[in-house]
């Protein structure tokens, strides 16, 4: 059975909503249910069709072909995926979030959106590699860095998807969950655009190109300047830490940083402004707490977010205004899951609709 929150979110998305429409404010302290397993991989069930990755197989603009086994002959078909192709890849993943909600506060959302940005967050745009186009955490040793700690869970519960839909890469899958999420999540629409493709083992990127929490400004611009992100940007993409909880097990640090974690909204932005702020006295690693409920929790790299004179500035902006934060997210995290992309020229973005729109 669903819980109280993923009910009272379910219905929420009945209602008919804006590309960057203020979203819903939760009224009530969601109460977290913490499973940590991931779902194992559905089973590989027996088709009629044989999907071969045909030479023009480049992603999202390329071609699949296709062996129709029942005739009795290998004939090869040629199928080129479209937008209605890859609205069923996310109607799918949708649907998935919608029926498991037994994993942490009720969503895979949070998760999803991790693996996607992580997958992405990678990018060095001085020597070009990294990035979204490669999947490369399939690997160790990058599926073993420490800021990428609990992400099987996401790759395990798109894995079903995958299986579903074996002509979509990897790559383009994991962005695809993570607009999926956002949108779900009652975020602001995401357009996307395939052509992203696996890569094998030598992609990986070394260790260290993510943000570490425990640290303060300069270790973001550092961070984020290599990407190709300025300060606005920067402030817009923390925008994120709405969604999801930090779990000891995983990063070390424990708790959410909002009430409504399965929910995007500017409430990261007002709470940090808004609340009293105090270190949490625990065996833990540095982090804050709420004085009033000690129940949420922030970083040191989120406090200098407020520490910091420019980085304040669009905090403020922010948390005074949810459909600027909307639509500066949207085009930063857009931005995000491109970076390093090599898209055909003229290659077309599209916005999907939400299951429940």
């Amino acid at each position: 059975m669903a819980t109280a929150t993923r009910t009272f979110t379910r219905a929420l998305r009945t209602s008919a909503r804006p590309a960057f429409t203020a979203a819903p404010r939760i009224a009530f302290r969601q109460t977290g249910r913490r499973f940590y397993s991931s779902e194992p991989a559905a089973k590989q069930g027996s088709s009629a069709w044989t999907w071969l990755a045909g030479a023009a197989a480049v992603g999202g603009g390329g071609a699949w072909f296709y062996l129709n086994n029942d005739q009795g002959s290998a004939t090869p078909k040629v199928f080129t995926p479209k937008f209605e192709d890859y609205q069923a890849v996310y109607n799918a993943i949708a649907q998935r979030l919608d029926e498991n909600d037994e994993y942490d506060d009720g969503s895979y959302g949070p998760v999803l959106l991790r693996l996607a940005w992580h997958a992405s967050g990678t990018y060095d745009q001085e020597t070009g590699t990294g990035g979204s186009n490669g999947a490369t955490m399939r690997f160790a040793p990058e599926s073993d860095h420490g800021a990428n700690a609990g992400l099987k869970a996401a790759r395990d519960f798109l894995q079903p998807v995958k299986e579903k839909f074996p002509w979509i890469t990897y790559s383009d899958l994991w962005i695809l969950g993570g607009v999926c999420a956002i949108q779900e999540m009652m975020g602001p629409q995401i357009p996307y655009r395939p052509g992203r493709t696996d890569k094998d083992v030598a992609g990986c990127t070394p260790d260290g190109r993510l943000p570490d929490a425990a640290q303060a400004q300069d270790h973001l611009r550092s961070i984020f300047y290599r990407m190709g992100f300025n300060d606005q940007e920067i402030v817009a993409l923390a925008g994120a830490h709405a969604l999801g909880r930090c779990h000891t097990d995983r990063s070390g640090y424990s708790g959410p940083w909002t009430f409504s974690p399965t929910v995007l909204t500017n409430d990261y932005y007002k709470l940090l402004l808004d609340e009293k702020w105090q270190w949490k006295k625990w065996n833990g690693p540095k982090q804050y707490e709420d004085k009033k409920t000690k129940s949420l929790m922030m970083l040191p790299a989120d406090m200098a977010l407020i520490q910091d004179k420019k980085f304040k500035e669009w905090v403020q902006k922010y948390a005074a205004d949810n459909d600027l934060f909307f639509k500066d997210f949207s085009a930063v995290v857009v931005k995000l899951f491109e970076l390093g992309v090599p898209f055909k020229e003229g290659s077309e973005k599209w916005v999907f609709k939400p299951l429940n729109a």
